[in-house]
């Protein structure tokens, strides 16, 4: 048994990982594995000796073993989006209409890209020169912005601000100004409404007004229902996006959108 398992380095390696993650020695998980391996001693010493010999075999297994499940986190996340797909011709109208002033671009543009965003999040950051090159390039596009605050409580206070904005037609000063800066600290997001020419006391009154509540309530519901697992996500005509995208990405979604 022990000749055996020598001459197949997978399975040794396989034992060997599976032992790590479990906490357990080497020795004992092959046993597990194999039954009738034998007592610790000389099978051990072998296995041992040989281990060290071929530390190559564990790597390649670990990488293997990462691959798979980097694999199977992908297909399930595909499968997960194919069936959030689906419920899209019944959601769009909900979600490409805009809260109040939560908008840009051309209010009748033949597409309509809806971002979920953070403004915790990099990634949400990191898209926004997409988003204006995309507006810039694209006079029939319309982009619908949803607050979908994920990552705190600074986010949700952040979100209220914003929508507050929203009803004061300054959306778009508020959020390029809040993203501007390192994260939506408090501090931020007073300046940010400050700089954006928020009528402060009117913000205050509506951040936790129900309808600000019910929107961003409404947001995390959709956001459950099309499998969305962090921001930023997009939904582009019938088509589900997750992740940062690059202006290339948007534009492609887009025209693809319009093709249909």
């Amino acid at each position: 048994m022990i000749e055996r398992l020598l001459r197949s380095p997978l399975a040794l390696a396989g034992a060997f990982v599976l032992c790590a993650l479990l906490g357990a020695g080497i020795f004992a998980g092959i046993q597990a594995l194999v039954p009738g391996i034998g007592a610790r001693g000389a099978s051990e010493r072998a296995i041992h000796d040989w281990v060290l010999a071929h530390p190559e075999v564990l790597l390649e297994s670990v990488e293997r073993y990462n691959q798979k499940q980097s694999a199977n986190a992908e297909k399930a996340q595909a499968d997960a989006a194919a069936a959030a797909e689906k419920l899209l011709p019944a959601e769009r109208p909900k979600l490409e209409a805009s809260y109040a002033g939560a908008w840009a671009g051309n209010p009748n543009g033949d597409v309509t890209l809806v971002a979920f965003m953070d403004y915790a999040c990099g990634y949400c950051r990191a898209s926004l020169p997409a988003i204006e090159e995309l507006l810039k390039r694209d006079p029939n596009v319309k982009i619908v912005y949803r607050e979908y605050p994920v990552l705190g409580p600074d986010s949700l206070v952040a979100a209220r601000w914003a929508l507050a904005a929203a009803e004061q037609d300054k959306f778009r000063a508020f959020h390029d100004a809040l993203f501007a800066m390192d994260g939506p600290s408090a501090a931020n997001v007073e300046a940010a409404a400050g700089k954006a020419g928020l009528d402060m006391a009117k913000a205050r009154q509506v951040i936790g007004s129900k309808a600000v509540e019910g929107e961003i309530i409404a947001n995390h519901k959709f956001g459950q229902k099309l499998a969305m697992t962090g921001t930023p996500s997009w939904v582009v005509g019938g088509k589900l996006l997750y992740g940062m995208r690059d202006y290339a990405g948007l534009a492609a979604a887009v025209a693809e959108a319009r093709k249909k």
